[in-house]
């Protein structure tokens, strides 16, 4: 079983090879600022970024022709349900003409679909556990102001792949289950999955402050800023300049945590309010299942910091047992799904747009 996994970011391209089980050849391949500073729009890089994956196939002796499977990270579709989608036209005219968020993520599925046309016949190009995946029950929707929905965004890949590894771990099926899934990075989501279904989330913009992001702010101080500044410069300060790094200057953590065991008080109130906010979410998201929660997740590069761990435990471990995930799972999930589908264990969906 030999399959592709490809993984845009916005200045790196993540590509791994796995091969009957397991991945054997892995890279995360950076793209300097002055390589990607002449395109216009992201969807323009699709022949740079093919151009550089079929050289590190050709570096590690990767033939197309082999592949079973080429699978990429999805992009910003519209709401679909979880698991494998087949790359079509419908899709890939979606991500090219019609999206309206210009993210890396995109070129995931149009990637896939360029790599397979070198492979064989039976080469399938897919996508797994897209950003846009929406699974919320109705009543998680409502926002409270009518004619604006909360909406499903977040780390979905990784966030499901570790909910179903610490399913299976604790002996209970996925679709049986009930774990709340916080993912901290840059930016923090934490999803409740229950049944086999992510039925809430909390996303970047709605909950606690991450390294870099804002998380959600009191509604009536903010809008005055927005008489003040761009749209362009109010994403800036939401997305790259706020949480920690808004007080601190940095948004590494493991700088800030030795800024406090140097003895800077401050600093160390505000990251008491970091652990504690992402407390307060999964607290939260208890309360949709009624408290009764089989095991709490913590993801992502933040959950290495033992302070973090420990902070997170001591408020939430009443609620349910914690496991620490760390770091991104999101390649493996990548090629674990496309050999479901190769196997005949999943179906590939369709994705299709009116």
């Amino acid at each position: 079983m030999k399959i592709l996994a490809i993984n845009p970011g916005s200045t790196s391209t993540k590509v791994s090879y796995y091969n009957d089980g397991s991945i054997v050849e892995e890279q995360s391949i950076s793209h300097a600022t002055e390589d990607l500073q002449h395109f216009q729009r992201t969807i323009d890089q699709i022949d740079f970024r093919r151009d550089i994956i079929l050289s590190f196939m050709e570096e590690k002796g990767i033939s197309p022709q082999e592949l079973d499977a080429v699978v990429g990270r999805g992009g910003i579709l519209p709401p679909v349900s979880s698991g494998a989608f087949e790359v079509n036209e419908s899709m890939i005219h979606y991500l090219k003409h019609v999206t309206t968020i210009d993210h890396p993520s995109n070129l995931g599925a149009i990637l896939a679909h360029e790599i397979k046309e070198n492979g064989n016949e039976q080469t399938i190009a897919l996508i797994y556990d897209p950003v846009s995946v929406d699974e919320f029950d109705d009543v998680a929707r409502v926002s409270g102001l009518k004619g604006i929905e909360r909406k499903s965004i977040g780390h979905a890949l990784n966030m499901r792949a570790v909910a179903m590894k610490v399913a299976r771990e604790a002996g209970i099926p996925y679709n049986e289950a009930t774990l709340i899934v916080a993912h901290l990075g840059g930016g923090n989501s934490i999803s409740i999955h229950h049944k086999g279904r992510m039925i809430d989330s909390i996303s970047d913009d709605e909950g606690p402050f991450s390294t870099e992001r804002t998380g959600g702010l009191p509604l009536k101080y903010i809008m005055p800023l927005c008489y003040e500044h761009s749209l362009k410069d109010m994403m800036r300060i939401y997305k790259r300049e706020g949480g920690l790094k808004s007080y601190a200057g940095t948004s590494d953590a493991r700088e800030i945590e030795s800024r406090i065991e140097a003895g800077d008080e401050e600093l160390r109130v505000v990251y008491e309010a970091f652990i504690y906010q992402i407390a307060k979410g999964i607290g939260e998201l208890s309360t949709v299942a009624c408290g009764q929660v089989d095991r709490i997740a913590l993801t992502g590069g933040v959950a290495h910091s033992k302070a973090v761990v420990s902070g997170l435990k001591k408020r939430v471990e009443f609620i349910a047992p914690v496991v620490v995930e760390a770091g991104e799972h999101e390649m493996i999930a990548l090629s674990k799904g496309a050999e479901r589908v190769v196997l005949g264990e999943e179906q590939a969906q369709q994705f299709e747009y009116k």
